[in-house]
């Protein structure tokens, strides 16, 4: 259910961008020496092939990891189990991330996928073009350490001998496991960032009910609207989202 939302999801938004419809028209009907029908037929397929992979591809090539893990983190640390709920958080992450990877979807559309659909590159040449910019997004945000970690292991189970990688073309096997497990340290790093303040405001009122005898009111009962106050009273949500969108390079 959730990646049929998300295909959805990306297609209608990727629908709003400057790309008439006439664009992406496939006419099977046409027919030609240079095999435009085939063509045709390729990216077709092709179209179909990414829109139902397109849940993989944005956790794996974009900062969507980070914010989901971000945004879990900041439900718990208020104490509230389905509020907001997850289609909400999904959804801001969604657009959240469409905000930061706008240019490298622009130059994937400009230099890869628009020259493909005019017939001025072959679909080879067109992978190469579209992989490129996320390629170089992800080799500026993934941490030198965990992309070492994967180049050793590529060593170690493909029987690879070389020792450095040339940032421009490192293979993807090595660099999107690498970027992933960055967004994953970068999500719990901001993650507990955001969580300390809501932790140190339930110990400040477990002390208080304890100091007042009060041994039977569970302290949550207390911590509850203190947390959404305090989180709301200093804006948290313009806060959180400014800094995420803002926090990646």
């Amino acid at each position: 259910m959730i990646g049929r939302l998300f295909a959805t999801t990306i297609f209608l938004v990727l629908t709003t961008y400057d790309v008439q419809a006439q664009s992406l028209g496939i006419d099977l009907s046409a027919t030609g020496s240079d095999g435009a029908t085939s063509s045709r037929i390729i990216q077709l397929v092709v179209a179909i092939t990414v829109l139902s992979v397109a849940p993989g591809l944005l956790i794996m090539l974009t900062t969507f990891t980070r914010f989901t893990i971000v945004l879990s983190f900041l439900r718990t640390g208020l104490g509230l189990q389905t509020s907001p709920a997850n289609l909400v958080l999904i959804s801001l992450a969604l657009f959240m991330t469409f905000y930061v990877m706008s240019p490298t979807f622009d130059k994937a559309w400009q230099n890869g996928i628009s020259p493909l659909l005019e017939n001025k590159i072959t679909e080879k040449e067109a992978f190469a073009k579209v992989a490129q910019p996320f390629r170089a997004f992800m080799v500026a945000n993934v941490r030198p350490k965990d992309l070492s970690l994967f180049q050793d292991l590529a060593r170690e189970r493909f029987g690879e001998n070389t020792t450095a990688y040339d940032l421009e073309t490192i293979e993807m096997r090595i660099l999107v496991p690498a970027f992933m497990i960055s967004e994953l340290r970068r999500g719990f790093e901001i993650g507990f960032l955001i969580i300390l303040p809501f932790l140190v405001i339930d110990m400040v009122t477990a002390m208080i009910t304890m100091s007042m005898g009060m041994m039977m009111l569970p302290p949550t009962v207390l911590s509850l609207p203190l947390k959404i106050l305090f989180f709301v009273l200093i804006d948290g949500w313009n806060l959180l989202v400014g800094g995420l969108v803002r926090s990646v390079v």
